[in-house]
């Protein structure tokens, strides 16, 4: 069975982002390479993307799509019409999120954002974390994890560091 992973970075203070969805803080910290990307990018073939996520990304990103060469699926509540690059879903989370992971392949990334991950965490679906935590403090902004009635317990698989960059990487046990 395919593995739903996160693979983000946050604040020490656990935000993905600032109030006004900012990535300037991330932007400054000094990191090594890529800090782990390329490598964790080809252990996956199937990308998970809320709508606002995507809607940031495609705002953002400058040059190609950035998942171009991977199954990308975008959950959003509205219907709206496939692009080259991407699969809008608009069904049921769990059941489709299942699927996907009874399907031959790579890894299944859950890009983001926060909205989408906890609806994964509540439902169990999620397999691994790997959670890249950058050395600043940024007080407020968009939590990795929203507050819910739910518990996740992990056991840590393994540590590294990209220079001012901590990497934690977690199996999900239950």
């Amino acid at each position: 069975m395919r593995k739903l992973v996160l693979f983000i970075a946050t604040s020490l203070d656990g935000y993905i982002a600032t109030k006004d969805e900012s990535l300037d803080w991330l932007f400054k910290v000094e990191g090594e390479g890529d800090n782990g990307y390329s490598e964790f990018y080809e252990t996956v073939d199937t990308v998970l993307i809320g709508k606002k996520t995507y809607d940031w990304i495609m705002k953002h990103e400058t040059g190609e799509f950035p998942y171009k060469n991977r199954e990308c699926y975008v959950f959003t509540r509205s219907p709206i019409e496939d692009t080259e690059n991407v699969s809008f879903i608009n069904e049921d989370i769990t059941s489709f999120t299942n699927q996907l992971k009874n399907q031959v392949g790579k890894n299944i990334w859950i890009v983001g954002g926060g909205e989408l991950l906890q609806c994964f965490i509540k439902e169990k679906l999620v397999d691994e974390i790997i959670l890249t935590i950058a050395p600043t403090v940024i007080g407020n902004g968009i939590p990795l994890f929203k507050e819910g009635d739910f518990q996740l317990d992990l056991t840590l698989k393994g540590t590294r560091t990209f220079h001012q960059f901590v990497e934690l990487h977690y199996a999900v046990t239950n």
